[in-house]
């Protein structure tokens, strides 16, 4: 089985670059399944049922979240509802909408997603190593797949050692760089710190550099704007054993 896990999708920008280019690249890869990070879709930060709607419709099939989760009120009802998106899994349950992993349906075999924050420079959650223990005793599926939203390169490493063998494959999201390190893990697992970005390449992690570079030099507050002009789809590929959940090869891949 082939699973495409794509960056964090940065306004209608990138929403419109993946549209473009995701049909193509499922044909050519031979892909069965496609996992996205959805946190900055909408227009400055968040997700909306509009652009959660467009990812849907433009190929994606489950929808992961971040430390944005929850910046869209508008949002919340669909998180209740929605069978395709998750938020992580460390938000607290009794105060925020939505669920923490899905286990997708593909007819001849069940596919589990998870989605979990980091606490590293991050605000302060439930620890992710306990909260991921409580989720995986509640997975009975072969092909588990996790997208750790973290800052931290040290945390996400962590994690990675501590749930190889447990889970199929991890990748790392929130930092919007594309890391060179994919690998697989001794006990079968597929890896990377952070799978990158899908958005503006003329840009600061999907920002107009301008406003940035104002922010770091005045040190005042800046109202952030969407670049615009060239994109890049930063994403890579699992190939998974259906029958082992083990990974079996790795393919980061960088879409312009």
């Amino acid at each position: 089985m082939n699973i495409l896990a794509i960056g964090d999708i940065v306004g209608a920008v990138g929403c419109e670059f993946l549209r473009e280019k995701l049909p193509r690249l499922k044909k050519t890869e031979s892909i069965d399944l496609v996992i996205a990070n959805g946190e900055n879709s909408a227009e400055g930060n968040g997700v909306t049922p509009v652009s959660a709607d467009y990812l849907l419709c433009s190929g994606v099939d489950v929808i992961t979240l971040g430390n944005h989760a929850f910046r869209r009120k508008e949002i919340y009802d669909v998180l209740n509802k929605s069978e395709t998106i998750i938020r992580p899994a460390n938000y607290p349950p009794k105060t925020t909408p939505g669920k923490g992993y899905m286990i997708y349906d593909m007819g001849r075999t069940q596919v589990a997603v998870i989605n979990l924050i980091g606490c590293m420079y991050m605000n302060a959650l439930d620890d992710p190593f306990a909260v991921i223990d409580n989720v995986l005793d509640k997975i009975n599926t072969k092909i588990i797949i996790l997208d750790f939203h973290a800052e931290a390169t040290s945390e996400k490493l962590a994690m990675a050692y501590y749930l190889d063998g447990k889970i199929s494959a991890m990748f790392g999201t929130h930092t919007h760089v594309q890391t060179a390190d994919e690998r697989i893990f001794p006990k079968g697992m597929g890896y990377i710190t952070d799978v990158g970005m899908t958005g503006p390449y003329e840009s600061v992690l999907g920002v107009r550099s301008d406003i940035v570079v104002k922010k770091f030099r005045d040190k005042l507050p800046v109202k952030f704007e969407t670049a615009s002009g060239k994109c890049k789809l930063d994403c890579i590929k699992f190939t998974i054993d259906e029958k082992s959940g083990k990974t079996l090869s790795v393919k980061r891949l960088e879409i312009l």
